[in-house]
This record gives structure tokens, C-alpha cells and sequence, in this order.
């Protein structure tokens, strides 16, 4: 049996899940040169090419694919021999040329994603930031398995299980309308049957098969309501309230960012909801990752600071 290093082991698992040796590089802080010819020593090793040639990239051939999941063990059993506290001092953001790799909706803020880009830049201005949307078409819970991706942030009713999570938020889920919706002018009036039978804008759906939390908890207790709108692009759509008598049931974090800029306004739902709550999510192979656990520290104290400061805000807009 061949001798193979621990490198060589990290080398194979990034190559195969960035599909590029130039990203690979950049993410072990190593040169192009370098991990190609470490690329060709795994490809001896292994008797496969492991990467060809896929249109204007590259793609891993099923013998990689099947070397993700064991490359990563190893990774993981690697670390808990020889220790986190190490790992950790090894990361310095300052220097670091990491790629981060997050998945979210914006649900939960629309000042999220740009403040945290901001601190990133700011704390690890070397780093590489890869931002993707949660949509019908991207497996997020497969990239997370595979190490394509560091981070999940989204909203659930029940997180999947087999994923490491920490909450972020707790919000409370209010309805956005315009103020010349009959419901803003006479919030009284305002009760169950008036807000089922109300035209609702809602998101599309970002996991095929699955309803979004909303809809979720009303299926729960017997009750539907009239979806008429479905738009992927949620940060429209308080300018689609503006201008409609649709409703939109989110969290009052997301809706205070727009009451001032735009004649909405925030009413209490008639229909009680759980409290919705915001997390992020990752995997086992990601788990132990210095880098990785600092990343997750940067989104948890984004989320935080967001939060204080829009609790003066809550409290004005409140109806």
C-alpha cells in the first residue's frame, strides 16, 4: 500500500470539489504549480484522471466523486487526533486566501448579505467570498456534503437532521401591506377569515417538494390561503405591496427595512405562527475547519448586530 500524506489527502478533496486547480490553489493558500503536480501524483496513486475536461472547465470523472465523501473522513479523523487548538492558531484571516462558499435566501434581511460581505472583506480582505441564492434548483444539503459549500443560511420549521446548525434569529412573523390596503386603513377589521381570503404574494419555493414555512405551519392547522403571486425574488417585493393590495406574511425584521422608505405598512397576523427562526447550517466535512468555525463566528455576530439595531425600529412600526 502506497504512503500518502496528509497534504495529498487535502489536495484530493479540494480539487474534486472546487473542479479546478486554480481554485483548489487559492483555498490551500499553495501555488498552480504545485497542486498540479500533486494532481498528477493522485492521479498515479489512483490509476484515474480524477478532473477532464467538461466544456470550458473541468469536471470530476465517478471514480472523484466517489473519493469526496472518504477524502473527507480521513480529514475529520485527522483532526480529532491531532487537535482543533492547532487548526485554529494555523488561520489567520488577515493572510488567509480562503474561498467562502454561502448559500442563503434574504428572507432574513436584506442588509445581511451586504453587511457581512463587508465585514469579510474588511477582517479577511484576501479571502474569496461565493455567493449563492437557495432556489428549486440548487441541491444545497448534496454541495454541503461535498464540501462545494461552507454555509446554509435560511429559515425552517425543522432544519434536516443529519446538518450542524446554530440559531441565528428569532423574529416574529407579522404582514406587510400597503397603506391603502382595507386592512391598513381599518387594521380592526383585520381577523382570520379576512387575511385567508386576501390575495398573498409569497417566495418561490428553494427545495423542490417543499412548501416554505408559512404555508408549512397553515397546512399544520387545516388552513390554506390564497397564493397569487410567487416571486424568487423576494427583496422586489415590498415594492409589489406598494403598488397592490397583496400581502406579504414574513418575519418583522425583513419589513422594517422598507416601512420607512416605502408607504407600507406592518400589521399584526391574525393567524398565530411560531416565531421564525433563521439559521445556519453545515456539515460534518466543514465541521472542524478553523476557517470554517471562524466564518460561522463573522455570520453569527452579522446576525446579532443586525438584530440590536433594529429593535428601535420594531418598536415604532408596530401596529
Amino acid at each position: 500500500m502506497p504512503k500518502v500524506d496528509l497534504q495529498l489527502v487535502k489536495v484530493l478533496h479540494t480539487v474534486i470539489t472546487e473542479g479546478s486547480v486554480s481554485r483548489a490553489a487559492l483555498r490551500l493558500a499553495s501555488t498552480q504549480p504545485a497542486v498540479s503536480a500533486q494532481l498528477k501524483r493522485l492521479r498515479a496513486l489512483t490509476g484515474d484522471a480524477l478532473l477532464v475536461r467538461s466544456g470550458a472547465g473541468l469536471a470530476p470523472t465517478a471514480t472523484a466523486l466517489s473519493l469526496v465523501e472518504p477524502a473527507a473522513t480521513i480529514l475529520r479523523e485527522a483532526n480529532a487526533i491531532f487537535g482543533e487548538r492547532r487548526a485554529s492558531r494555523a488561520f489567520d484571516p488577515t493572510t488567509s486566501a480562503a474561498t467562502f462558499t454561502i448559500a442563503a435566501s434574504d428572507y432574513l434581511d436584506p442588509l445581511f448579505l451586504p453587511e457581512l460581505v463587508a465585514r469579510l472583506q474588511r477582517e479577511a480582505p484576501n479571502a474569496h467570498i461565493d455567493l449563492h441564492p437557495l432556489s428549486p434548483d440548487y441541491d444545497y444539503r448534496k454541495s454541503l456534503a461535498r464540501g462545494e459549500l461552507d454555509l446554509v443560511v435560511g429559515n425552517w420549521l425543522e432544519p434536516p437532521g443529519e446538518l450542524h446548525l446554530s440559531r441565528l434569529i428569532t423574529d416574529e412573523i407579522v404582514c406587510l401591506v400597503g397603506e391603502d390596503h382595507p386592512a391598513a386603513r381599518n387594521p380592526r377589521s383585520w381577523n382570520e377569515a379576512r387575511y385567508l381570503d386576501s390575495q398573498h404574494v409569497a417566495p418561490t419555493f428553494f427545495a423542490p417538494g417543499l412548501r416554505g414555512v408559512i404555508d408549512e405551519h397553515l397546512a399544520s392547522v387545516g388552513l390554506d390561503r390564497r397564493i397569487v403571486v410567487r416571486s424568487p425574488h423576494f427583496g422586489l417585493i415590498p415594492l409589489m405591496l406598494a403598488q397592490t393590495h397583496l400581502v406579504l406574511t414574513t418575519g418583522r425584521l425583513f419589513c422594517t427595512r422598507y416601512v420607512d422608505a416605502l408607504p407600507l405598512k406592518i400589521l399584526r397576523c391574525p393567524i398565530e405562527f411560531p416565531p421564525l427562526s433563521y439559521y445556519q447550517l453545515w456539515h460534518d466535512v466543514t465541521h472542524a475547519s478553523a476557517s470554517g468555525r471562524w466564518l460561522r463566528e463573522q455570520v453569527r455576530e452579522v446576525a446579532r448586530t443586525l438584530a440590536s439595531h433594529a429593535l428601535p425600529a420594531r418598536r415604532r412600526t408596530a401596529a
